[in-house]
């Protein structure tokens, strides 16, 4: 009997970006001004639990915000050299605006997949952060940039002779995480979450009525109230 692997296979074609009803950088701006407990509590109405990355991929500093288009990016341990500035090139050369550079490395733990002339040429692109399941180096050449970077680890192994690019803006998965192209990125301080794109105005619009709702929970709060008062009013915790 031969495996019917259709659905399977379908389910991993990157397709057409689905069309959002409101701009790119309006829908990444509004974003940025939330925060991921918001959004995450959005997801989990919605059933979707494991839209985190791993909580060992950290902001590079605590003040950092980001949210874009996914980029995607696999790669992995590799000791072949040929032809790999040339490759690493293009990858830099296909990034869009709004986007934001998302590294699965296969767990790689020795090289830094981002860097200091990486990100010069990421901002030339239009690009808003970057999220590495990996390293980074030259830490504070790229810190003075003001570009958003999250990552696992840091250290001056540079990727050539360690570490080579599998290809990118194909579908990669992160942790129990799996992101397409096109999927909406968001990190702060608490981690970094991915939202399908298909339900990316939605998510926004609820977390966005989240945000306001808390407002008034706060007061509540303040004005001393009872957890249970609380809690009573539609309030949470």
């Amino acid at each position: 009997m031969i495996m019917d692997l259709t659905k399977l296979t379908q389910s991993r074609v990157v397709k057409e970006p689905t069309e959002l009803c409101i701009p790119v950088k309006e829908l990444c701006d509004r974003y940025t001004r939330l925060y991921s407990g918001a959004i995450n509590d959005v997801l989990r109405e919605r059933n979707l639990l494991y839209q985190t990355l791993p909580n060992n991929i950290l902001p590079l500093r605590e003040h950092m915000t980001v949210a874009g288009v996914a980029f995607t990016i696999k790669g992995s341990k590799n000791l072949s050299m040929e032809n790999e500035m040339v490759q690493r090139a293009e990858m830099l050369e296909a990034i869009h605006p709004d986007s934001v550079v998302v590294w699965d490395t296969s767990n790689d733990d020795e090289s830094a997949q981002w860097g200091e002339v990486m990100t010069m040429a990421a901002i030339r692109r239009g690009c808003r952060g970057a999220v590495v399941d990996g390293g980074v180096r030259d830490t504070h050449k790229v810190l003075v940039q003001n570009f958003p970077v999250f990552a696992r680890y840091r250290t001056s192994n540079g990727m050539l002779g360690r570490f080579r690019i599998i290809g990118y803006q194909m579908p990669i998965q992160i942790g129990r995480v799996q992101i397409f192209p096109g999927d909406i990125v968001f990190g702060d301080i608490d981690g970094v979450l991915i939202i399908p794109r298909e339900i990316a105005v939605d998510v926004l619009l609820r977390a966005e009525e989240i945000e306001r709702s808390e407002i008034e929970i706060k007061q509540w709060v303040n004005d001393g109230l009872s957890p249970q008062e609380v809690v009573k009013r539609g309030g949470y915790f």
